[in-house]
């Protein structure tokens, strides 16, 4: 098997462990979004921190690069709950094309904070991509919008989260960095629970640690994906999460996006496709 296809299955198992974490944090029910992502954070923590401990690197990275990796995490925790609230609030697969709009803002911030150039075929593609988002949001002055709107300001921040991986680079192991994360959210989430905490059933808790599972099983998936190929040979792969949890939302929640979210779809995906392909040829 080689390296591009062994990249893109790991892609497929990201995919589909992002997709089940959103199943099972809309599973947990009416619970504040701090108290969902607090559980996903702490299990997060563990197999990073086996990782650490097994590589006998630095547990929060090496002093420069403090500023960064704080700056990341807090950026990826903003993302996070702003995805949270949406996934909750919105048909699984709405949601996730939502955040799938991240790409696109990561090549804007990018160009705005590192000086890197956006080619033409990069700002076509977001244009019809930032077009697609349209039929998703539906542009009106209903609730229904301002939620779409929380979607794409989590994309936002988990785009800003990306590029400050860039300036990170590979000044620290990628297991580092997410248990940095995990153990950042973690401690800024303790206290948010703690004055918003809603008791929980046992089953409550199960999904909520399933979640976390799914979760990390997602960051590390990805990352492997990325050990194995570049990002332009296999990046694409990862919009399955959408096709994953439209499949998952329709079985567990009856839920059917309406033709305006599949021509979203279709349209953010093109885009993506034709920014792949433009990729792969330079």
């Amino acid at each position: 098997m080689d390296n591009k296809l062994k990249g893109i299955i790991w892609l497929l198992i990201a995919s589909l462990g992002f997709s089940l974490m959103g199943l099972f944090v809309k599973l947990s029910g009416d619970l504040p979004v701090v108290q969902k992502s607090l559980f996903r954070n702490i299990v997060g923590m563990i197999l990073p921190l086996y990782f650490v401990y097994r590589y006998k690197t630095k547990l929060f990275g090496s002093l420069n690069n403090q500023p960064v990796l704080m700056m990341r995490s807090l950026f990826g925790l903003t993302g996070v709950l702003l995805n949270y609230y949406t996934i909750d609030k919105m048909i699984l697969s709405d949601a996730d094309m939502l955040n799938k709009l991240s790409p696109f803002f990561t090549i804007i911030f990018c160009a705005l904070f590192l000086k890197e150039h956006i080619k033409r075929y990069q700002m076509i593609s977001m244009i019809i991509a930032f077009c697609g988002a349209l039929f998703i949001i539906k542009p009106s002055f209903s609730s229904d919008m301002h939620i779409a709107l929380i979607g794409v300001a989590g994309a936002i921040f988990a785009a800003l989260a990306y590029t400050t991986l860039r300036v990170l680079g590979s000044k620290e192991q990628f297991f580092t960095t997410v248990f940095y994360f995990s153990f950042f959210s973690t401690l800024v989430l303790i206290p948010l629970t703690y004055f918003q905490y809603v008791p929980m059933t046992g089953t409550q808790i199960v999904y909520l640690l399933l979640s976390g599972v799914f979760a990390t099983l997602g960051q590390f998936g990805l990352t492997i994906a990325y050990q194995h190929a570049a990002a332009k040979d296999i990046s694409i792969f990862f919009y399955s999460t959408v096709l994953f949890s439209a499949v998952i939302g329709f079985i567990t929640f009856q839920e059917t996006p309406d033709l305006l979210s599949f021509a979203g779809y279709i349209i953010i995906f093109s885009a993506s496709y034709y920014m792949f392909q433009r990729a792969r040829t330079v």
